[in-house]
């Protein structure tokens, strides 16, 4: 009975499986004809739905209809170059002339001035106008200052009529020799404003005094940080220092002996980086820690200088901060290390091959070392040296002044934080002497930067194109006319003018360089001032801040395609010529990988170190067509409400004239095309395409409005829209505000979808490189809100060229797609399932299947899950992706981002102390207390200790930014449409998944279904697109840090001069060379070390 009933359950067990394999048998058959069916039906209701709404076929028609009076022409590259470059040449000049006009103000009003010590002068301090004391009057200073905002200078209240002077809080107000300087520079008032009326287009003008006021025009307020400190010293400015100094290789020796424990070694690190603060990209450096043996700070920078860029300078301090002492400090064989790195670069024609110097910082020289002098330095003494004794103690000064004083330096004496500023600026006053007494007016450009020091300039940083926020300033030299002091060389100061690269990068018009062309300016470092795919700034949290490397980013960097060079070494060297390029582009956020030819067009701008390079990309980018309409035709529709032009382009220019500063580009157009403002400067080209495209588009208005009146438009059909290359317009919103998903779409705050400075609308870059006539579907997360996007190219035609017109597409919401797509994707009950192999009826709506929707670059459209709009596939089905990866359906397309912020891996070194020792902070405070205390009583320095710098922290960590610059590698992909459908088994484990993909005809779309019982996610990872930190071993990263690339030096240097006063050398007289006096500090030194 038992064995009966086993073999009853047996049996029952294998039907049981036999049914079940059946079944699973079953689910996995999604027969391919059935999605291609819904393909089909599903592509003919979208191509109606977006040729209806968007108005396409119409705009292709009635371009049709006017090719008989339209030209098209192939643009010549050279010829653009040759034009833009002249123009930018014109520009940059009057900046230039502005600047000349100003240096010789500023030396004939001190050459005919007499010092008066008791000069009693009032004058407009920036920070201290329109402020009143307790009693309601003006105070000292200050008085009332009249500020009106003005849009030529970014909205800030200025006043054009008078400048304005800024005195740091660490410099005497009212010290005479300020006054007198102060008093000098009224000279420079008329010159500003006959400046500025010669040059609307000039921004701010400046003298930098060598004794640390600011003037500046227009007038401002200027606000003073939370402390109520003015730390803006113009003498810090690369602008300032580039004009006063020629080139330069310096050696920092920095003492790490005991000796320079506590507030002496915080000094002296302060010391190193306000060294490092005035060097730049010309300049070159190595810094050198020292005790009874030579330690670089930078291993892999042994025995070489490196290039002193923003990068480099940055990555010294970090190691500066790593620094602790211990030992007794020798400093000969330091001495001798820093000679012979200095006369190999001479030798080899590496560095700057100008000025060189040694920067020997320590609280005393207690060896003999008049033989290394002998043997590296002397007599030419090619290579200065400076010294900085830090600290109390003066039983050394003589013997470091000695150093100074014998090979063409400087000595200064810093006992406090408060004075590093002042005596490290000593040493560009001697650098300049040689310049100063030839008296060479070299004007100087500096690299690109990104001013923050005036107000609202951070608002700017959301509002314009990242790479176009940087600017570059022109300045010169202002010099000492006097005969009596022509041997000291003395620099009364730098005038100098900003030039923001946007005003620039304008001459160069969007509209002839097409949507994929594109302008950008170099420097002689290689380095880029503009570049549309210059990235300056990241985010930290919700906050946008510039990266560290911001203005060291190399062409290379950006143009990675040229392996070679090619383009990155003649462009350095200022050389004109042309190459061609075959290189992979990327557009929505580096999302979407395309690919393009490119053709490269540079040459340099005359007296200035910069190259300008422009790219028109072969095929439809260099074809551009011209249309002819009169001005009454055109004008009529230039007025219709839907009608609108690129902002932020230059039609017409508003900013020479103040009373044109009130008009839009719009109405500027309008005003001038009606005569009523014939006085403005308008692109009489792009204002014939403008009337044209205004004709040639104006029936889409009805037609959209009869669309909205007389059929009924179905809930979630928001937007048409349309563009032309001419920056022209329109839309029609389908939806209210109230109703639209899509509310951000075609705002002004949606810069990604407008015609801007630096790009086309994303809708229309996608749409010229698909195929014209068919639509490009997309779908968009704005933060959490998702909507789709249908655009197409539309052409004309002339002969056998064929050119872009514009772009015309419509925006629905997704609501509007999935009540399509759900309503197609399901066969009914009663479907004839007779002679269908596989599931039947087959319903997307299933919990068995997956369907999704998937545009050509693998991102999904369409999901059960809202979630998975917007996400790349790969990550939601891994195992598909790969398979149809491996298929050849979707191909894997490697892209580089060499501006990319990783999460910084590296500690500073004594982060852990603080937990090692519960007590640690606190003794490092009480010693801090007391060692300032200290100072307070021995100084009673009130300069010192109202300056914010009084107060570092011996033991304060520097801060690490959780975000580093870092090379990252990601991947794209794009749709291989030769390969229209695919369908294959994944093994995974106990279940086997099927998929069909079948793509949706005219359309860039495919439409995936899977077997969602199978679960693969174990077999098959996520297919991510996050970048990947590209990581070098310790040699290729030392040598990508060293590396010098091609660089042009600057034409001019001026490091001697037989004339130069050599004896003023710091302290109250020179020193000449006494074996007494130095004998007797060497051997007071011995005693103390053996005494210690």
């Amino acid at each position: 009975m038992e064995t009966g009933t086993l073999g009853i359950r047996s049996l029952l067990r294998i039907l049981g499986c036999f049914c079940l394999w059946i079944l699973a048998d079953a689910q996995m058959k999604i027969p391919p004809e059935t999605v291609q069916q819904w393909a089909s039906v599903f592509s003919v209701q979208l191509r109606d739905f977006s040729t209806k709404f968007s108005g396409s076929l119409l705009l292709q028609k009635k371009l049709k209809d006017v090719e008989s009076i339209i030209k098209i022409t192939e643009l010549n590259g050279d010829n653009l170059l040759r034009d833009y470059s002249e123009e930018i040449e014109r520009m940059l000049g009057s900046k230039m002339k502005s600047v000349k006009r100003l240096a010789e103000s500023a030396e004939d009003a001190d050459l005919y001035h007499e010092y008066n010590s008791s000069l009693q002068f009032d004058y407009y301090n920036s920070m201290l106008i329109n402020t009143m004391d307790e009693d309601g009057n003006s105070v000292e200073l200050g008085g009332e200052f009249p500020l009106e905002e003005n849009e030529h200078f970014n909205n800030l209240p200025v006043n054009t009529q008078q400048s304005t002077i800024q005195v740091p809080t660490n410099v005497y107000n009212k010290d005479p020799k300020l006054l007198n300087a102060i008093y000098n520079s009224e000279a420079l008032n008329d010159v500003y404003i006959n400046n500025f009326l010669r040059d609307p287009t000039l921004t701010w003008q400046y003298f930098g005094s060598s004794y640390g006021f600011f003037r500046i025009y227009p007038g401002i307020k200027w606000t003073p940080d939370n402390n109520g400190v003015v730390a803006f010293d113009s003498r810090n400015r690369n602008w300032y220092i580039q004009a006063a100094t020629s080139p330069k290789d310096i050696i920092i020796m920095v003492d790490i002996s005991g000796s320079m424990k506590g507030l002496k070694m915080t000094i002296a690190k302060h010391t190193i980086n306000t060294i490092l603060d005035t060097l730049g990209e010309n300049d070159f450096v190595n810094v050198i820690a020292y005790t009874d043996y030579v330690r670089y700070v930078e291993p892999c920078f042994r025995g070489t200088l490196v290039q002193a860029d923003l990068d480099n300078r940055e990555h010294f301090k970090l190691l500066v901060e790593e620094l602790h002492v211990k030992g007794e400090a020798k400093i000969k064989n330091a001495m001798k290390e820093s000679f012979k790195i200095l006369n190999e670069a001479r030798m080899n024609g590496q560095g700057s091959m100008c000025n060189q110097a040694i920067m020997l910082i320590t609280d005393g020289a207690m060896e003999d070392f008049e033989s290394v002098f002998e043997e590296f330095n002397w007599p030419e003494r090619r290579v200065r040296v400076f010294t900085y004794l830090i600290g109390r103690e003066m039983t050394f000064a003589q013997a470091t002044k000695w150093i100074a004083c014998n090979n063409k330096g400087y000595y200064t004496h810093i006992s406090t934080l408060a004075d590093v500023q002042e005596n490290v600026m000593e040493y560009l006053h001697v650098l300049s002497r040689p310049m100063v007494i030839n008296h060479d007016h070299d004007i100087i450009w500096t690299e690109a930067y990104m001013d923050t020091v005036l107000p609202n300039t951070k608002e700017l940083f959301y509002t314009k194109a990242q790479s176009l926020l940087l600017m570059t300033s022109v300045a010169m030299p202002v010099f000492s006319k006097k005969k009596e002091t022509l041997s000291h060389g003395i620099l009364l100061g730098v005038v100098g003018t900003d030039v923001p690269l946007m005003e620039v990068m304008k001459l160069a018009p969007r509209y002839i360089l097409g949507p994929h062309g594109y302008a950008f300016l170099l420097n002689n470092n290689g380095y880029i001032l503009a570049h549309p795919d210059l990235r300056p700034l990241y985010k930290d949290g919700k906050k946008l801040k510039p990266k560290p490397n911001y203005n060291s980013v190399d062409l290379s960097e950006v143009e990675w395609e040229d392996t070679e060079e090619m383009l990155r070494t003649p462009m350095v060297n200022g050389e004109t010529g042309s190459m061609t390029l075959n290189i992979r582009a990327s557009v929505d956020k580096g999302k979407r990988p395309m690919y393009l030819t490119n053709n490269y067009f540079y040459t340099d701008i005359a007296e200035t170190p910069f190259s300008f390079g422009l790219v028109l990309t072969k095929g439809h980018g260099s074809l551009m067509f011209t249309g002819n309409v009169s001005v009454e035709e055109g004008l009529h529709d230039m007025t219709s409400p839907d009608l609108s032009l690129a902002s932020e382009w230059t039609y017409c220019e508003t900013d020479i004239d103040p009373d044109h500063r009130k008009y839009t580009q719009h109405q500027a157009v309008i005003r001038y095309l009606q005569g009523k403002e014939p006085d403005l400067e308008c692109d009489e080209l792009l204002l014939q395409q403008i009337l044209f495209d205004a004709v040639v588009t104006a029936p889409l208005e009805a037609y959209w409005n009869s669309v909205m009146l007389n059929d009924r438009v179905e809930p979630g059909v928001e937007t048409a829209f349309l563009g032309t290359r001419s920056g022209l317009m329109r839309l029609m919103r389908y939806a209210g505000t109230e109703t639209r998903v899509a509310k951000k779409f075609l705002t002004p705050l949606d810069k990604n979808n407008l015609f801007t400075i630096d790009h086309f609308p994303l809708w229309y870059r996608l749409a010229v490189e698909n195929t014209p006539g068919r639509f490009f579907y997309y779908a968009v997360n704005d933060k959490g809100v998702k909507y789709v996007i249908a655009t197409t190219a539309v052409t004309v035609s002339s002969g056998d060229k064929m050119a872009m017109a514009g772009a015309i597409g419509v925006q629905m919401s997704l609501d509007w797609l999935e009540k399509r797509f759900w309503a197609i994707a399901k066969q009914p009950s009663d479907t004839d399932c007779s002679n269908v192999e596989g599931v039947c009826p087959l319903s997307c709506e299933s919990d068995d299947l997956s369907c999704y929707l998937v545009d050509n670059n693998g991102f999904i459209l369409l999901s059960k899950e809202r979630n998975d709009v917007g996400r790349f596939f790969g990550e939601v089905d891994g195992s598909v992706m790969a398979s149809l990866i491996k298929m050849g359906m979707f191909k894997k397309v490697s892209l580089f981002d060499y501006q990319a912020m990783c999460k910084n891996s590296h500690h500073h070194a004594s982060s852990a102390r603080p937990l090692l020792s519960p007590f640690y902070m606190i003794l490092a405070l009480m010693r801090w207390l007391f060692s300032n205390a200290l100072m307070f009583v021995l100084d009673f320095n009130f300069c010192g200790l109202w300056h914010s710098d009084y107060f570092v922290d011996a033991h304060k960590q520097k801060k690490v930014d959780a975000l580093q610059p870092c090379d990252t590698a990601y991947p794209g992909f794009m749709y291989d449409s030769s390969v229209r459908e695919a369908n294959s088994l994944i093994k995974c484990g106990r279940c086997q998944k099927m998929f069909v993909v079948q793509q949706v005809p005219d359309s860039n779309l495919v439409l995936v279904v899977t077997q969602a019982s199978c679960d693969c996610s174990r077999q098959f990872g996520p297919i991510l697109l996050q970048p990947k930190e590209i990581k070098y071993n310790a040699t290729v990263k030392c040598n990508r840090m060293k590396s010098q690339k091609v660089r042009r030096r600057p034409e001019s240097c001026h490091s001697y001069h037989p004339k130069e006063n050599a004896k003023d050398c710091g302290g109250a007289s020179a020193i000449s060379m006494s074996l007494r006096l130095f004998a007797a500090s060497l051997l007071f030194s011995v005693l103390l070390l053996q005494w210690t």
